[in-house]
C-alpha cells in the first residue's frame, strides 16, 4: 500500500499537466448516432488528412457499413489510391521521408480521440493561427509548436492569434492566445467550419472505438439480465435458508 501511494504521488504532476491545456477546451458535442455527420467527417478525413495520417486499424468496408455507406459508395467517394475495399486505411508515405519533411512521422490517428479526448481534438482543429516563426507558418493554441501545417486552412481561412502576457507563480512571463482575428476568410463561414470540425472529430471518435454503440447497448442488456438473475438468486437463497431462518 505504501508503494502504491508513493507511485500515485509521483504520477499526480503528470496527470495535472495532461488535464491543464494552454487554453480552455471547447465542448465537441458529437453524436456517434448521427450517420450524416460521420459520413461528412469521413470525407473530410480522406480529403484533407489521409495524405499524411492513417487510421491503420480501420477497414474501408467495415467503416462504410458502420456509417451507412455501401461498398460502391465507399469506392466512389472515399477511395482514391486504388486500394481494395477490404484493405485497411493506411497511407503510402514512407516514414523516412515524412520524418525529413515534418521532423517526425505523422502519427496514426486510429485512437487519437481516446488518447487526447474529443474536446481536445475539436479544440485543436479550431486552434490554428498564423505564426511566422514556425516552419509552416502556423501554430496551434491547444498544441503549441505543433509540427504540421493547418490542413483545413482552405475551409477555415487564416487567422491571427490575439495574445496576452501571463506571469506564472515563479515570475516567468509567457504569451497566451486568448482569441483570434480573421486575416483571410476560407470557403466556409465560422458556423460551417465549426460543424466541419465537429464532423471530423465525430469520425475520429468512431475510429477510436467502432463498437462503442454496440457495447453500450449490450451493457444495458447485461444489466437487465443481472437484475432478473438477482431476483431468482434471491428467491432461491430464501428457499434454501427457509428452515434455518
Amino acid at each position: 500500500m505504501k508503494k502504491l501511494i508513493i507511485a500515485l504521488l509521483f504520477a499526480l504532476p503528470g496527470l495535472s499537466m495532461a488535464a491543464a491545456p494552454g487554453v480552455p477546451l471547447e465542448k465537441a458535442g458529437i453524436d456517434l448516432r448521427d450517420q450524416s455527420s460521420l459520413q461528412r467527417g469521413a470525407q473530410l478525413f480522406v480529403n484533407y488528412c489521409m495524405g499524411c495520417h492513417s487510421v491503420q486499424y480501420q477497414r474501408y468496408n467495415r467503416m462504410g457499413r458502420d456509417i451507412g455507406l455501401s461498398d460502391d459508395q465507399v469506392r466512389d467517394n472515399l477511395m482514391f489510391v486504388g486500394d481494395r475495399i477490404g484493405d485497411t486505411m493506411t497511407i503510402a508515405m514512407p516514414k523516412a521521408d515524412a520524418a525529413s519533411w515534418f521532423g517526425t512521422p505523422p502519427p496514426d490517428l486510429s485512437v487519437v480521440s481516446r488518447s487526447r479526448g474529443v474536446d481536445w481534438l475539436y479544440s485543436y482543429l479550431k486552434g490554428f493561427y498564423i505564426d511566422e516563426s514556425r516552419p509552416f507558418g502556423m501554430n496551434n493554441a491547444v498544441f503549441p509548436d505543433v509540427g504540421m501545417p493547418h490542413a483545413l486552412w482552405e475551409l477555415e481561412g487564416l487567422k491571427r492569434g490575439i495574445t496576452e502576457t501571463v506571469i506564472d507563480a515563479d515570475g516567468n512571463e509567457s504569451s497566451k492566445v486568448v482569441g483570434y482575428e480573421m486575416v483571410k476568410p476560407g470557403k466556409l463561414s465560422a458556423v460551417e467550419y465549426d460543424q466541419a470540425a465537429r464532423d471530423l472529430t465525430n469520425f475520429l471518435a468512431y475510429t477510436g472505438e467502432p463498437v462503442k454503440l454496440q457495447r453500450q447497448q449490450l451493457g444495458i442488456w447485461v444489466l437487465l439480465f443481472l437484475g432478473v438473475l438477482f431476483i431468482f438468486a434471491y428467491l432461491l437463497k430464501k428457499e434454501y435458508w427457509r428452515d434455518i431462518h
